[in-house]
């Protein structure tokens, strides 16, 4: 099976899968790890590489189950989620308290503080499906506090969402010859969906402080 993706060769997902042959799965599952839980995983293709995963199932070329691999795919999101979450909590605070920098700042800490209190529950939900947020979006919950049990229960959520959510998307398509056949628009459909949830929601709060606002 040929995949096409944007990017260079060594990140598109067929490679990656191909290249590992019978450690696909583990190298799936520290791939996902690193980009839900280490800031250098942002750069990681998660989405292609979950949806490819499941024409992977599909065709046969992943012999495992498709439960089995979607219960290791949510495990290694959530995972890596809690360690991203724990290293802005124990690091976040002292890297962030630096002045003279444009990025690590306290007013990004309690800028970060106040999205979470307004947005929380869903930014982690809606966040799983956004590239690079994914990464980013974890540690930023440990710098601002968020409550450990309340971010590990929607982690969870967000991550049997997007982990088992995609790669079924790309397991149960997977077996229509017109999707075998345009591959690479279809990975760039997952790429601008996996945006959508966020768009749809910046909007809607921008809509309530409209509101707000026109009432005051």
């Amino acid at each position: 099976m040929t995949v096409l993706a944007l990017g260079p060769e060594w990140l598109k997902p067929d490679t990656i899968l191909t290249w590992l042959g019978p450690w696909a799965l583990v190298g799936l599952a520290l791939i996902i790890f690193a980009e839900c839980g280490l800031l250098l995983g942002f750069f990681l293709p998660g989405d292609s590489l979950l949806f490819t995963a499941g024409l992977f199932v599909a065709s046969g070329a992943i012999g495992a189950p498709l439960w089995a691999v979607c219960l290791l795919l949510v495990g290694a999101a959530v995972l890596g989620n809690a360690t991203g979450y724990w290293i802005g909590r124990s690091a976040g605070p002292a890297v962030f308290h630096k002045p003279q920098s444009r990025l690590f700042n306290p007013h990004h800490v309690a800028k970060t503080q106040e999205f979470f209190d307004r947005y929380g529950n869903r930014a982690i939900v809606l966040g799983r499906f956004v590239p690079i947020v994914r990464t980013f979006i974890t540690v930023m919950a440990g710098v601002g506090r968020m409550d450990p049990r309340r971010y590990l229960t929607y982690s969870l959520i967000g991550g049997v969402a997007w982990a088992a959510g995609v790669t079924v998307l790309g397991y149960w398509l997977g077996q229509f010859a017109v999707v075998k056949a345009n591959i690479e628009l279809m990975l760039v459909a997952i790429v601008l969906l996996s945006v959508l949830p966020m768009i749809i929601e910046v909007l809607r709060a921008r809509r309530g402080r409209a509101r707000q606002t026109g009432a005051a």
